[in-house]
């Protein structure tokens, strides 16, 4: 009877705190899907959704423009563009994906985050090297 007389002044507090959200503090939390999560936490290299939408995207790129070049322009597709270069659609995505890379660091670099912006300035990007080199 002693101890209920002595929490009995905290008993209002300890309601607050189970409505505060304290009551859930030793529980696990559901996890969501999240874009920096690891795939797999045991792995050597931390793969990403993002990092492996990354890699598919270019390898799905690089064989797309094979294809092309095999199948439909046998004979290269070469050009020469605003650059001055004689360039192939292999070498036109060469010069998108480098000129995106260097786009996203100098981003990164002078302004920080978010990279949504550098992302519409690298799809320009490779729409003009498509178009005029």
């Amino acid at each position: 009877m002693r101890r209920l007389l002595l929490t009995l002044p905290f008993l209002p507090s300890m309601a607050f705190a189970q409505q505060a959200g304290w009551g859930n503090v030793g529980q696990q939390e559901e996890k969501g899907f999240s874009w920096i999560a690891p795939l797999w936490p045991d792995f050597w290299m931390a793969w990403t959704p993002a990092t492996l939408a990354v890699f598919v995207g270019i390898f799905a790129a690089i064989a797309l423009i094979g294809l092309l070049e095999g199948f439909k322009f046998r004979d290269g597709l070469e050009r020469r563009g605003v650059l001055g270069l004689t360039t192939t659609l292999g070498d036109r995505l060469f010069i998108t994906l480098l000129g995106s890379t260097y786009i996203f660091l100098a981003w990164l670099g002078l302004v920080g985050q978010p990279v949504w912006t550098p992302l519409f300035l690298s799809i320009g990007w490779g729409v003009f090297v498509f178009w005029k080199v």
